[in-house]
């Protein structure tokens, strides 16, 4: 799967962009019809320490998941969008096969 990182106000390192693709290839566990990802990470121009989020779209044949976190890190928003892709997937694979 086509992983697209895109980092907005922001140049975003090799090593968090390598695990952003690794954390979001691993879906592909949950469910093989994922044709691609698009990931923007963006900072927010704010006091506050969650100022970092994570928008995660998956292109699957009939619809698209997006999930969108703020967290303190990248690293953890993208574990956060992920964990909730994952159920997202599950029960997309379950009312395929139920069918």
């Amino acid at each position: 799967m086509k992983v697209y990182v895109q980092s907005v106000n922001f140049n975003a390192d090799k090593g968090l962009i390598e695990f952003i693709e690794k954390k979001v290839n691993g879906l592909e566990k949950y469910y093989d019809k994922i044709v691609d990802s698009e990931v923007f990470l963006k900072v927010q121009q704010t006091r506050e320490k969650e100022n970092k989020t994570v928008d995660i779209k998956l292109n699957i044949p009939g619809s698209d998941f997006v999930v969108k976190k703020q967290c303190k890190t990248f690293e953890e928003g993208a574990m956060l969008a992920v964990d909730s892709l994952k159920r997202k997937l599950t029960q997309k694979k379950e009312k395929v096969r139920a069918k």
